[in-house]
């Protein structure tokens, strides 16, 4: 069975909004599509270890990605791993530049489970970082300019010559998300662009 992660932001969790919306749009729309938002904990190493298991599982299945602002991350050292379809929401670009606001004792906003953040785990960031080489026809990429946590202009940077779509105005978490399920949809599972999954 086809099977559609969802990968949730920094410090976030499967309760995310756009996670629920996701699964209800797919529920409703593509039962067909099993979906799954695994809970990543904030440690760079544990979240690909955790993901990389998850997927080789699946596989060869079609795994198709969605991720969010960190999980945008995430998404992107993935799919170039494995060749997979990718669909990045105002993606983190380079965020070991950004975690060192988080070094110490964190809470998660979600559950309020504490958690610690040290040197070594933005070098865990750093280390991931994919680099400006890409399989660019595998990503499609929602921005919203009014994103007050990232510069968008640093995903479209990246991400040049992939499928960008850039909203004025907007927030880091995308408003009106639930509006492009649809083509989504329609970017991931497009029989044309099938992978073989040969990895």
């Amino acid at each position: 069975m086809s099977t559609l992660l969802y990968l949730h932001g920094f410090n976030s969790s499967p309760q995310s909004k756009k996670a629920i919306q996701t699964q209800q749009w797919l529920a409703d729309h593509a039962p067909q599509l099993q979906f799954h938002c695994p809970s990543l904990p904030p440690f760079a190493n544990q979240v690909m270890t955790l993901l990389q298991a998850l997927i080789e599982e699946i596989l060869p299945a079609p795994v198709y990605l969605v991720g969010s602002s960190m999980g945008g991350f995430f998404a992107t050292c993935l799919a170039e791993q494995y060749d997979l379809r990718t669909v990045l929401i105002n993606p983190a670009v380079n965020p070991a530049r950004g975690l060192h606001n988080w070094l110490g004792e964190n809470h998660n906003y979600v559950t309020g489970e504490p958690w610690t953040l040290l040197p070594q785990h933005i070098d865990e960031y750093a280390a991931l970082n994919p680099g400006e080489r890409l399989r660019r026809k595998n990503y499609k990429v929602l921005l919203q300019t009014g994103d007050e946590v990232l510069d968008y202009r640093d995903a479209e940077h990246r991400y040049r010559g992939c499928q960008v779509l850039t909203e004025k105005g907007g927030d880091h978490s995308f408003i009106d998300y639930q509006a492009h399920l649809p083509a989504i949809y329609r970017f991931l599972t497009d029989a044309k662009r099938e992978n073989n999954h040969s990895q």
